[in-house]
């Protein structure tokens, strides 16, 4: 009997230790295949945020591209507007030195009224006719200026307008006998 216990106490001895290394694998084994799973899981789930993230950017470049492209096209078309075509400038210039031309004239009038009325002497017309000279040789500056460096056209075509009409209109009404 002895041996049998023996053997009952060796088999079970054998057999707890085979049980224990058993549940030691079966341990080892769902703890891998527990951090395999995690990582797998991980992985997939940050790969499908990458995708939505590059989604997201690449949208957020389009919408980027989309935006720069409309400001160059305004920034295009408003230097457009702001350079005077060469028609244009041909025209605006030869209408100018016309006006200019009339003014030139306009003043050589108002010269010679002077004299043969006889009032060389009056100082307030005098002075008054040597302001709109200097401001028709003004115009004149402004005009070959513009034509150097050619900005902002609309700008200049409206202010140099407004200019010359007025100078133009101060030249009509000036005369010998309302400068007092």
């Amino acid at each position: 009997m002895e041996k049998q216990k023996r053997s009952c106490t060796i088999l079970s001895t054998n057999f707890n230790y085979q049980y224990s290394l058993k549940k030691e694998t079966i341990k080892k084994t769902i703890f891998a295949l527990a951090i395999s799973t995690s990582l797998i899981a991980g992985i997939s789930l940050n790969s499908c945020q990458s995708s939505e993230r590059k989604i997201e950017n690449a949208e957020e470049n389009v919408i980027d591209a989309k935006q720069d492209l409309r400001e160059i096209r305004v920034d295009s078309a408003i230097k457009a507007e702001k350079i005077a075509t060469a028609e244009q400038w041909k025209i605006f210039k030869k209408e100018s030195d016309i006006k200019i031309s009339y003014n030139d004239l306009r003043i050589k009038e108002l010269k010679v009224e002077m004299r043969q009325a006889g009032n060389t002497s009056d100082a307030n017309f005098n002075k008054k006719i040597d302001e709109y000279e200097l401001k028709n040789k003004n115009l004149k500056t402004r005009m070959s200026d513009y034509a150097k460096s050619q900005s902002d056209w609309e700008t200049f075509k409206l202010e140099y307008n407004h200019d010359l009409s007025e100078l133009g209109k101060a030249l009509k009404d000036i005369s010998v006998k309302n400068i007092k």
